[in-house]
């Protein structure tokens, strides 16, 4: 199987407003490792006996339980990442895609934070293909628990405490409000533009 290569995102040192630099280097150390793991995940498993498998324990029955770990650990911490760097505002269209979903622009920040607040794991943005709108996603515990089929996100918020101890400790609601002070609208914007013109061509 293909390898992944880890994203660079030096580019974010010193940009980021109430996100040290410290706090955003043992962060990127923790997403590299995920690579890592989904690399020798990859690498392992076209060597290992699938005759061997079993519900409590084989190594290719477990290789195959912690990829998606890995994997998802991977995927999301680049949304993040991809996601932070000041930039721009939500184009008219996601504003009014979150307003349809949400009842207003403040309605939805609310319940993101209140799902960011509810859980250690993951709160996404995107879009819900059984409910046609945006919907907000809270993936609580490891990576691939409570991720909905089919969702596609186009905003990641990362509420492990590996995301903000350093610089926050206890204080998540202090960390909820310094993330979007540091969104890429532009690169939101572009993952909801590509999203929307997936699923209205889904829908046809």
């Amino acid at each position: 199987m293909a390898g992944h290569v880890a994203k660079s995102y030096e580019h974010l040192q010193g940009k980021l407003q109430g996100i040290s630099n410290p706090q955003l280097a043992a962060h990127l150390t923790l997403y590299q490792g995920y690579v890592k793991k989904l690399n020798e995940i990859w690498e392992k498993l076209p060597r290992t006996d699938r005759a061997l498998v079993n519900y409590s324990f084989g190594d290719y029955s477990e290789l195959r339980r912690r990829e998606p770990v890995a994997y998802n650990g991977t995927v999301l911490h680049e949304l993040y990442f991809d996601g932070l760097g000041p930039d721009g505002q939500p184009s008219p269209e996601l504003k009014k895609a979150i307003e349809t979903a949400f009842g207003s622009y403040d309605a939805w920040v609310q319940d993101f934070k209140a799902c960011g607040a509810s859980a250690h794991g993951w709160v996404l943005l995107g879009w819900d293909p059984l409910r046609n709108q945006l919907a907000n996603n809270l993936i609580h515990g490891e990576h691939h628990i409570g991720l909905f089929a089919g969702y596609q996100p186009i905003l990641a918020l990362d509420v492990w405490e590996h995301a903000y101890f350093l610089d926050y400790q206890t204080k998540k609601g202090d960390y909820l409000s310094a993330y979007f002070k540091n969104l890429n609208w532009k690169t939101i914007n572009e993952r909801y533009a590509r999203g929307a013109a997936a699923a209205h061509a889904a829908s046809r």
